[in-house]
């Protein structure tokens, strides 16, 4: 006997719609009519045909199926995608490695989440993770001493992977820019660390200083830990070693600011190895310029003939083989003028006040020391001190303001000076300001990588090889999202036509200014085709809430299979500029 929904044609009316039950006798098939569902609605008879079929009936949409983990997949997608794109993998290791595995899935952790390696390790694991990137990797079980293994491995591997770096970014005849900044570390055990002149204002603790060199479009190429009590100067020697032997690069141009690039170190370092460069002079050194030299007639540069968002260059005894390129940024100089007043104007009060309460206390010695005890704590902060006459006896203080020392120091206001060994055939004078200044590339890497979005510090790893290798790490995920920045310009608050903006710059010492485009997505906060504009931060928040999710069916709870969400518009975008055309891709639940 068997159940089945029969549609019975009639000629003038609607057709009959019967549950109908059929058995045998013998050689015929009988038919009996069990229920009439012609006036049932048209669902409920889908919903009969389809159990009578095999299917079953759910009291709620929640019984339809179950949706039993969902993980973060979208800047995972966006992230590994792009690595692949730019041969991040076959960097790490030509072949299928474990470890470089791990080292890759360690860039992008530290990308979309930063965190320690015990972390990592977890976020990782299938029972654990946090996002997608076990499963698209397929790590399995990933613990702690893995990942501390891993930058074991990466430490050795670095000379060859910024090797690679740089046969991919840099050639002959190009800039590198080169700079150095400095990170706390926790704990007291680390050979690297040390007391220095600590950046992150962290008093007290020891730190590591690291050397970051860029091309001339500021993608991170290699990074080199030093001791944290190196001078800035000191660290120069062992990159050029690393460019002219480990990169075989022989006509380069470093660029370094004018604490990294002295004299002495342009003398001891780069010269012997034919080296050029391109840099600034110190204050004390312009001030040689500004003065007339006994053999001379007249100074070498007169600021009063001097145009403002010009270059003038000139060649000084001082500095022989050598270009020098004076320029004047007036509104360097209004702010100047204006924060030396703001300062002199400070320092006043507070040496009033310390007067005032001198000429209160009882004459004697005791007065006198403790009114140049308060002179050392409250008035030294501002560092304009310099700038006043200071009488002080036992009785009281005099002060008043050194009228020639502080003209002296305003003729200096506004005024700096590029200098280089390059001839005018290799490069402009307007050229070589103009990659004095792309040293902000630089600086912007070091944002990158202290601040929230890859947070090199602190470091709680305290093996010196296990320290490098961080610190590499760090830079690899630099290096990633630099690239991502490239392709992703349209939907962040970036500038995607720099020749347009390049081209409404009027001079070098000018104001950098934007594309028109740029300045109509930061006023409306929209792009060009309407989706909202993003920070980085933001867009791999977004990114991430497209989710990879394990499902199963009440009917086969034993079969999962993975499923993704929908895309929303801008996560569409973000995927067309990556050229991601499979972000929908499932994977093997393990």
């Amino acid at each position: 006997m068997s159940l089945r929904i029969d549609v019975i044609p009639n000629r003038n009316s609607t057709p009959q719609i019967l549950l109908r039950k059929s058995w045998r006798e013998g050689k015929r098939v009988r038919h009996k009519n069990v229920l009439n569902l012609t006036n049932v609605p048209a669902f409920v008879t889908d919903a009969i045909r389809a159990v009578l079929k095999g299917g079953i009936v759910l009291s709620s949409i929640h019984e339809a199926f179950t949706i039993e983990r969902s993980l973060p997949h979208g800047h995972v997608a966006a992230a590994l995608h792009v690595a692949r794109s730019v041969g991040l993998p076959r960097i790490l290791w030509r072949q299928k490695n474990r470890l470089a595995d791990l080292a890759l899935a360690g860039i992008i952790s530290r990308l979309i989440n930063p965190a320690s390696k015990l972390a990592t390790a977890g976020h990782l694991c299938a029972e654990s993770a946090t996002t997608s990137l076990g499963v698209q990797l397929d790590l399995g079980q990933v613990s702690g001493n893995e990942m501390l293994a891993m930058l074991d491995w990466l430490a050795l591997r670095q000379r060859h992977i910024e090797s690679a770096l740089a046969n991919r970014h840099l050639d002959h005849g190009t800039l590198i820019l080169y700079d150095v900044s400095s990170s706390y570390v926790e704990g007291r055990c680390c050979a690297l660390a040390d007391f220095g002149y600590n950046r992150d204002r962290k008093r007290g603790k020891r730190q590591i200083v690291y050397g970051l060199l860029c091309n001339r479009h500021g993608c991170p190429i290699a990074i080199e830990v030093f001791k944290g009590n190196s001078a800035d100067p000191v660290t120069l020697a062992s990159q050029v070693e690393r460019i002219r032997k480990r990169f075989r690069i022989n006509e380069v141009a470093l660029v370094g600011d004018r604490g990294m690039l002295t004299t002495a170190r342009i003398n001891a370092d780069l010269k012997p190895a034919q080296l050029n460069w391109i840099s600034a002079l110190t204050s004390a050194n312009v001030k040689k310029l500004l003065r007339r030299h006994p053999t001379q007639t007249q100074a070498v540069v007169d600021p009063k003939a001097l145009v403002p968002d010009q270059v003038a260059e000139v060649c000084s005894a001082d500095f022989p083989g050598e270009r020098l390129m004076v320029c004047l940024n007036p509104r360097r100089r209004e702010d100047r003028a204006r924060k030396r007043e703001a300062l002199l104007i400070a320092t006043e009060k507070a040496l009033r006040k310390i007067a005032d309460a001198g000429q209160r206390r009882k004459p004697g010695q005791d007065n006198r020391d403790r009114m140049n005890a308060a002179i050392g704590a409250e008035v030294k902060k501002w560092k304009v001190l310099k700038h006043f006459n200071l009488d002080v006896r036992d009785d009281g203080m005099d002060f008043s303001r050194n009228a020639t020392h502080i003209n002296e120091q305003a003729v200096l206001d506004g005024i700096y000076v590029i200098r280089t060994a390059l001839d005018a055939d290799a490069i402009t004078a307007d050229q070589a300001v103009q990659a004095y200044k792309s040293l902000s590339a630089v600086e912007r890497a070091f944002r990158l990588l202290k601040t929230d979005r890859l947070q090199i510090r602190p470091l709680y790893v305290y093996n010196e090889s296990r320290v490098r290798g961080h610190v590499f790490l760090c830079m690899l995920a630099c290096y990633l999202e630099w690239h991502m920045r490239q392709r992703l310009a349209p939907l962040l608050f970036e500038d995607d036509d720099p020749q347009a903006a390049a081209a409404k710059r009027k001079s070098p010492i000018a104001k950098a200014e934007v594309s028109d485009e740029a300045k109509r997505k930061a006023d409306t906060r929209r792009t060009a085709d309407g989706h909202r504009v993003h920070s980085m931060s933001s867009l791999m928040a977004h990114l991430a809430t497209f989710t990879l999710n394990r499902v199963s069916l009440p009917s086969q709870p034993g079969s999962p299979f993975m499923m993704t969400s929908q895309l929303t518009p801008i996560q569409q975008r973000a995927f067309d500029l990556i050229d991601h055309s499979q972000p929908h891709e499932v994977f093997t639940v393990r």
